[in-house]
């Protein structure tokens, strides 16, 4: 389980779960999570376009992603921003659609990036992974406070200079970044998921921004490192198993902070009777 490709494949998903994790906070602190799921999916038509000509799929899918994210950034200022997200994705899944019926066969690596392929990674996807990976986490931390203050209290950040739009479109070209990092290897439905649950469990429990990052980041790692044991050992599809635990994370999350609520206004009762 830890020997040849398998280690490839830990140490991959790591770097996604680490990324996604981080990325994350952002997606559910913003409401923008149809906007996590369009970039990625849209995207996969970069990738069947340049397998149409020949070209390095990651490659395609780098472009489409970088072209859907400023589309959605710059058309967003000027309407209404889920709309806008929603014609994108029209858009790109129609261009992806077109690109396939010129193919002769359905290319897998094209699949692949819609499932993922993350029990056959080579040593030499490692390095592009893992450069991206830093690419990305080092811009988060370059535009984390103004992103966050933009994201939590909008017009505080207008008047203190921070342009919305400017964050809009760092957030969407982060977004743009990560679908690079993580599509080829767990592909676009299970992004989606990573970049979701994780955060959304997160905040259940604390409601401190960092410590909510460093939660999100460490659910999403238990997942990928649960779900590829899991599939190694039943041979079951690897997406089954992300799936089902982000959604208990999730769960959980939620069943501790109404626990908590309930525990806080039963203290709070209590100190209210012993006053009377």
């Amino acid at each position: 389980m830890f020997s040849g490709l398998m280690l490839n494949t830990w140490i991959a998903a790591s770097v996604v779960a680490v990324v996604c994790g981080t990325i994350g906070f952002f997606v559910v602190l913003r409401g923008s999570a149809f906007v996590a799921h369009t970039i990625p999916n849209g995207a996969f038509a970069g990738a069947a376009g340049a397998s149409l000509i020949g070209a390095n799929t990651i490659l395609g899918l780098g472009v489409f992603s970088l072209l859907g994210a400023l589309g959605i950034g710059w058309l967003g200022r000027r309407g209404r921003h889920d709309v806008v997200t929603g014609l994108a994705l029209v858009l790109m899944l129609g261009l992806g659609s077109l690109f396939l019926s010129f193919s002769v066969e359905y290319a897998p690596e094209i699949y692949s990036l819609l499932f993922g392929e993350v029990l056959g990674i080579s040593r030499s996807e490692l390095w592009p992974i893992a450069g991206l990976g830093i690419v990305c986490l080092a811009a988060v931390a370059l535009v984390f406070r103004p992103l966050l203050f933009s994201s939590v209290l909008p017009d505080v950040a207008r008047a203190r200079g921070v342009r919305d739009y400017r964050m809009e479109l760092c957030f969407v070209l982060l977004v743009a970044l990560t679908t690079t990092v993580t599509v080829p290897i767990v592909g676009t439905f299970l992004m989606f998921s990573l970049m979701v649950a994780p955060t959304g469990a997160a905040r259940s429990f604390t409601s401190r921004p960092g410590m909510a990052v460093v939660i999100s980041v460490a659910i999403a790692l238990a997942t990928v490192w649960l779900s590829i044991a899991v599939s190694y050992e039943t041979n079951w599809p690897i997406g089954f198993f992300v799936g089902m635990s982000g959604a208990f994370s999730y769960g959980s999350g939620r069943l501790f902070a109404a626990w908590r609520q309930s525990h806080a206004f039963h203290r709070r009762s209590g100190l209210t009777a012993e006053a009377a």
